[in-house]
């Protein structure tokens, strides 16, 4: 196993920090405090939704695009795994909050200040605000990049592991800003 440590990671900490994703569901509020943001909204496309409310997932299926401001997800499959958040003071259930994400089928993330992650698989896990890209999966910023069999990235640590298995290594390609300035 080996640790890699680099900026081109942070963007994922983007993709993360969706309100739509990692925020229970709250009722709209007609009046907004000075100095409160309104978090960003998410639109998603596909071809099909499916909601089971029964096994607590909603799948979308088909050329699906997740849509926010600052970056996109494109890929075959999302499937939104949820649970019930109980309200503690009272004991009733106060919504739902997301528990994972499953993205699968030629993933791909593109934000929009740069920076691109590709594999056949994302898994995002809200409580622990880790994200696991696996299936030949490769992040690039720039000429920069890193690939392996497994990427994962602990947000809340601000750290990444790249993962290789067998006798392949993990491949990372990172240019000096000197030597791209002076165009070698």
């Amino acid at each position: 196993m080996r640790i890699v440590t680099y900026p081109f990671f942070l963007f994922f900490a983007m993709l993360l920090s969706l309100t739509f994703w990692s925020a229970p569901a709250q009722p709209a509020s007609p009046e907004k405090k000075p100095g409160e943001s309104s978090p960003m909204p998410i639109v998603i496309n596909s071809k099909a939704l499916e909601a089971d409310n029964k096994n607590m997932t909603v799948t979308f299926t088909g050329d699906v695009e997740a849509k926010r401001e600052d970056f996109t997800v494109y890929c075959q499959q999302m499937v939104v795994y949820y649970e019930k958040q109980a309200d503690k003071n009272k004991g009733a259930d106060e919504g739902t909050r997301i528990d994972k994400i499953v993205a699968t089928g030629d993933v791909k993330i593109v934000r929009s200040e740069g920076g691109v992650a590709t594999g056949k698989k994302a898994v995002y896990y809200q409580r622990d605000e880790k994200l696991v890209l696996t299936g030949q999966p490769v992040v690039k910023q720039g000429d920069n990049s890193v690939e392996g069999d497994r990427i994962t990235l602990f947000l809340k640590e601000d750290r990444s592991v790249v993962e290789s298995s067998g006798d392949k290594k993990v491949r990372a390609v990172i240019f000096s800003k000197q030597k791209k300035q002076q165009g070698l």
